[in-house]
């Protein structure tokens, strides 16, 4: 047991991400058991989506998510891909605001005057 308050402190802190971190590691391996039952295009978003998750929360490296991710896409039957599902609304124009500008007083220039010998 830790006697110091700081190292209770760390302890605390050290659980607290132990809980988090095996959380988001147990929803990745549930989301990608998932995807490897049923191999649909939305579970495999959400596979992908759940294996970049934990490499920013530095649970997994980023290595591993590559193998994950290339592992993932071997699953998924031929013809289907992987490319965005979603079409992109359309693009609306872009209005331009005119803002006027503020003028600003030119600063005067101050000379000095060369002293006499």
């Amino acid at each position: 047991m830790p006697i110091l308050k700081n190292a209770k402190k760390a302890l605390r802190v050290s659980k607290r991400k132990t809980v988090i971190n095996s959380r988001t590691k147990s929803r990745m391996k549930t989301l990608v058991d998932a995807f490897k039952k049923s191999p649909t295009l939305e579970a495999l978003s959400s596979a992908y989506s759940s294996v970049d998750i934990a490499v920013k929360n530095n649970i997994i490296k980023k290595n591993k998510a590559s193998r994950v991710k290339s592992q993932l896409s071997k699953v998924l039957p031929s013809g289907k891909t992987v490319a965005s599902t979603a079409p992109k609304a359309a693009a609306k124009p872009a209005v331009k605001k005119t803002v006027a500008k503020p003028t600003v007083a030119k600063k005067t220039k101050t000379t000095k005057k060369a002293a006499k010998k």
